[in-house]
């Protein structure tokens, strides 16, 4: 199994399903393609046609897309629990998981994934305000009603968790205020052993990728 990915500091997409690979400890290998390169779409369309990151190859088979490839994880190892086990949690964390999959541009916009930022805080307008409202409600709701039995959104790592985690990053880059429960959450993606890992070496990286690159800041107040 092969899965083709972005850099570390700023891939969000690749992030996710990787994670899942680390936490099935499933062998695999995995080739990085630098993002915003002029040769990155061609290098990506070796493996896709849809010419983007990440991308798992297994066998013969080849899937494109973060949640397509966790939705393919999760029926080649069905024993792993993926996707909790009780109908309405399972109902619930793939409704909030295509939720993250196509909302919250304006967090995701004025707030791209970069591990090697120093955590500072940053001004923020009302949209990303709104979408960090829906984002912490989500994960309370989750952790009240579903998350018994350990600190995940359904108690064990899901592919809910996946899809989030490069959000939770976010809060933490840039000093995002939220409630205790989502702060709670915010630590166990950083604690998690697999996002160690990826961390560890998103941190060794030197490629600069400039419009992830966000220098406005504001003085805690």
């Amino acid at each position: 199994m092969k899965i083709v990915i972005g850099n570390k500091n700023y891939s969000s997409w690749s992030l996710r399903p990787w994670l899942a690979l680390k936490h099935l400890g499933v062998e695999f290998e995995e080739e990085l393609i630098p993002l915003s390169q002029p040769d990155t779409p061609q290098r990506n369309r070796q493996f896709s046609p849809a010419g983007k990151v990440p991308i798992l190859i297994d066998g013969g088979i080849t899937v494109w897309e973060s949640l397509a490839i966790l939705e393919y994880l999760a029926e080649k190892y069905p024993d792993a629990d993926l996707w909790p086990r009780g109908t309405a949690a399972r109902a619930n964390a793939r409704a909030v998981s295509c939720e993250m999959l196509s909302g919250f541009r304006a967090l995701r916009g004025a707030c791209p994934m970069n591990l090697r930022r120093p955590p500072r805080k940053l001004a923020i307008d009302d949209a990303v305000k709104a979408d960090v409202a829906r984002m912490t409600q989500i994960w309370r709701d989750a952790r009240a009603e579903h998350g018994h039995g350990g600190p995940f959104l359904y108690g064990a790592f899901t592919i809910a968790d996946a899809m989030f985690s490069a959000a939770a990053t976010r809060f933490r880059t840039y000093d995002i205020d939220m409630d205790p429960v989502s702060r709670a959450y915010v630590d166990t993606i950083h604690e998690f052993e697999p996002f160690k890992a990826w961390h560890a070496e998103a941190l060794k990286e030197t490629w600069i990728v400039p419009h992830d690159e966000v220098d406005d800041t504001i003085t805690p107040g």
